[in-house]
């Protein structure tokens, strides 16, 4: 484990019917706030008026803000920044998935900007081209879906619509200051949507568990738990939608998995590199653009550290080592993962998204010229070479 310093200021309120108290919260950060959610927000428009409502009534006005997309663009959240200068916005609610709430940290951060937001973002991981924000708006978190955790953490993801790229901007000033954390929110959730949300939780973990550093027990066992969670929750909710406390044990791991908690002093993310292109030039949803990776990664590179992906299959996927060599507890932990996520409805390969193999050299050259480091490895343990991003991608055909 590398040395770390570990901070996280976001107050937290949960449990089922916590959206009560919205307005109370909201009066203890400002009195007008910019609703930061999606173009198309009719699913949950009685959510809407009802947060308007509480708000009201704390003597905090709303103005609303329907612009954003899944998968947030750059050019969306400029609009926001012009909405905050124009109404003279003190605080910005954001209200759905990771989507929305990255769009509002994007909109918080960038009222502060001093120059062009793309700025902010870092297109190029072994560059100087890119200046974090380091000061933004206060903000209030009300996630919809259990999936990245923005609600507790100080990282947002945005795509570049004019260049397709799609990375990370973070600072701590992008940490919320409360965030409204109720699982009844999310049981008019789609099927699909939940599924997605179950498996970009879990590779927020899988990614340290497999790629990260060694001498990480603790973490590693704290991201074993989340794996289990997700594993032990995610079809139940599928299979009864209205399971409140199935939905806040799922609701809860997708917190720990982002918060940092789960990962201090160590590694990177090198799964989500490839699963961001995806998302950029075929917008699909995050979460399903990981379930694809995800298995064909551990099928290509589990050579590569045989203990861990031993470990996972003992340890998460509750296999029993007895009568099996450790090649066979491997690929045993890798089938059931890839068939834990086929049965949650997500695509585990690209040709269920219409993606052909001839697009894998263009995935994997974006990947390289945003996410490669100088010596054209993709961090990891070990690096991954190109050749062996455009192999883990030729299995996930």
């Amino acid at each position: 484990m590398n040395n770390f310093e570990f901070y996280n200021p976001v107050k937290v309120v949960f449990g089922p019917g916590e959206i009560a108290k919205t307005g109370i919260e909201a009066a203890k950060i400002g009195k007008k706030a910019l609703l930061v959610t999606y173009q198309e927000h009719s699913f949950f428009q009685g959510l809407i008026d009802r947060i308007t409502l509480l708000c009201k009534n704390s003597g905090v006005e709303v103005i609303p803000f329907f612009e954003i997309t899944a998968n947030p663009l750059i050019g969306q959240a400029q609009k926001g920044v012009e909405a905050c200068k124009k109404y003279g916005i003190e605080f910005i609610i954001g209200l759905g998935g990771g989507s929305a709430m990255d769009a509002a940290k994007a909109v918080a951060a960038g009222v502060k900007y001093p120059g062009p937001l793309w700025g902010m973002v870092a297109s190029r991981h072994h560059g100087t081209s890119f200046n974090f924000p380091h000061e933004a708006l206060p903000m209030m978190m009300i996630p919809t879906l259990a999936a990245t955790g923005s609600e507790m953490n100080c990282c947002g993801v945005i795509t570049n619509e004019a260049t397709t790229e799609k990375s990370y901007f973070w600072d701590p000033c992008l940490y919320p200051k409360v965030s409204i954390v109720d699982p009844e929110l999310t049981c008019s959730l789609p099927p699909y949507q939940t599924a997605c949300g179950v498996a970009d939780t879990i590779s927020h973990v899988l990614e340290f568990y497999i790629n990260g550093l060694e001498d990480t027990y603790l973490n590693n066992r704290i991201q074993e738990s989340v794996m289990r969670t997700c594993i032990e929750y995610g079809l139940k909710v599928l299979q009864n939608p209205n399971d409140i406390k199935a939905r806040g044990q799922l609701q809860w791991a997708s917190i720990l998995a982002q918060n940092g908690i789960s990962q201090p002093g160590n590694g990177w993310t090198p799964m989500h590199q490839i699963g961001h292109v995806l998302s950029a030039r075929y917008n699909l949803a995050h979460g399903a653009s990981l379930s694809i990776i995800m298995p064909a990664w551990m099928k290509v590179l589990s050579h590569k550290r045989p203990d861990r992906y031993e470990t996972f299959a003992v340890n998460v996927c509750d296999i029993s080592a007895q009568g099996k060599t450790k090649q066979e507890l491997i690929v045993a932990g890798i089938e059931f993962f890839r068939n834990f996520l086929q049965s949650l409805g997500v695509p585990i390969t690209l040709s269920q998204v219409n993606i052909p193999g001839s697009e894998i050299n263009h995935i994997i050259a974006d990947a390289v010229r945003i996410s490669f480091g100088p010596d054209n490895m993709l961090s990891c343990v070990p690096p991954v070479s190109p050749e062996e991003a455009k192999n883990v991608l030729r299995a996930a055909i």
